[in-house]
């Protein structure tokens, strides 16, 4: 089992279409991937047969509804809690503020992305929260992010959402 029924779900999905946006035609995101929904990274991560199934066509060349979108997304979540708890089993364990930022992470590296993180991941792990927000602002990936790092970080430091 995925432990993404300990989290708010719908605070998650509201984090994840702020931090990725929403699209439902096929564009190439700044990595040069093709890219539909929310952040769905269509080279890497094609669409699975039931996904297929349930959109009707590959996603490639034609737009989805945002019901589509919003399944893929669910699927998505499903697959990063499912990597996250097999790499970082302690982050089961985490409150559901700490665990959403590792997902969202997570969703915006890929896992094995996450998983270079070693030094803030094992602050995390260790609980010392401050030092690895300290570490998540200081890295290229915050450069990269702008405000979304620094939202992460405070959302690890703290273990609350403050608002924008």
């Amino acid at each position: 089992m995925s432990h993404s029924a300990d989290m708010n779900m719908s605070a998650l999905i509201s984090e994840l279409e702020r931090d990725e946006g929403v699209r439902l035609s096929a564009y190439r995101c700044t990595a040069g991937f093709l890219t539909i929904g929310v952040g769905r990274n269509l080279d890497t991560n094609k669409l699975t047969a039931d996904e297929l199934a349930f959109v009707g066509h590959d996603g490639r060349k034609k737009p989805i509804t945002k019901s589509q979108s919003d399944y893929l997304l669910k699927n998505d979540i499903e697959k990063v809690c499912a990597e996250l708890l097999k790499f970082l089993p302690w982050w089961a364990y985490l409150g559901d503020v700490r665990k959403r930022v590792l997902v969202n992470m997570a969703f915006n590296l890929g896992t094995a992305g996450l998983l270079k993180f070693t030094n803030t991941l094992a602050l995390i792990r260790s609980g010392s929260y401050a030092q690895a927000a300290a570490e998540m602002v200081k890295s290229k990936w915050a450069k990269q992010v702008g405000k979304r790092a620094d939202r992460l970080a405070n959302m690890m430091k703290t273990g609350e959402v403050a608002d924008d």
